[in-house]
């Protein structure tokens, strides 16, 4: 469901979407391509949501901000996975936020960051580009590779794929990430 609430009603192209069971409320604004799967919740009530271009929030997580003080941002090309928690952060382009991973106030998120599955980011940290983080708390494990550094926008073009299927824009035959390999 999309709600609005004290009449901010969230904000989304036609190109982006977003699953029947996600509840969107308030002052959130989706980017070009980017999709809220099912039983997301994104709730900006008591502050602003910001989803980039070609950004997937994928289900059962959950993205909320601090009230009055602490907005969350989140930027192009990002993937955030199952049962993630979002809150009152800033995710930059081109990172990824393994399964389950909880990413907390005022974090900074740079460019070209895998975050683990299972990970918690404590308040105030920042991530810094190019590297791995994993841990509760997380620890800068190692820097990243430039295959794991091509498969962040790897895993977001697959989500737009997926999105487009789903919205019925594309079908199983038109769609190339659907090459039958069934025969």
């Amino acid at each position: 469901m999309v709600y609005e609430f004290l009449n901010k009603k969230p904000q989304f192209p036609e190109s982006s979407f977003v699953a029947p069971s996600a509840d969107v409320i308030g002052d959130v604004t989706f980017g070009e391509e980017s999709s809220a799967w099912f039983n997301v919740t994104i709730r900006g009530d008591v502050n602003w949501i910001e989803v980039g271009d070609r950004t997937n929030v994928q289900d059962n997580s959950c993205i909320h901000v601090m009230n009055e003080t602490g907005p969350t941002k989140i930027g192009d090309e990002v993937t955030i996975g199952h049962n993630a928690m979002i809150h009152g952060c800033t995710i930059h382009d081109r990172a990824l936020i393994g399964i389950h991973a909880t990413i907390l106030d005022e974090v900074v998120v740079e460019s070209d960051v895998i975050v683990a599955a299972g990970s918690l980011v404590p308040p105030g940290k920042r991530l810094e580009s190019g590297y791995m983080y994993m841990g509760s708390p997380v620890e800068k494990t190692r820097k990243l590779t430039e295959e794991e550094i091509a498969s962040i926008k790897e895993h977001a073009d697959n989500y737009v794929k997926y999105a487009r299927t789903y919205m019925k824009k594309d079908t199983y035959e038109e769609n190339p990430f659907y090459e039958d390999d069934r025969k």
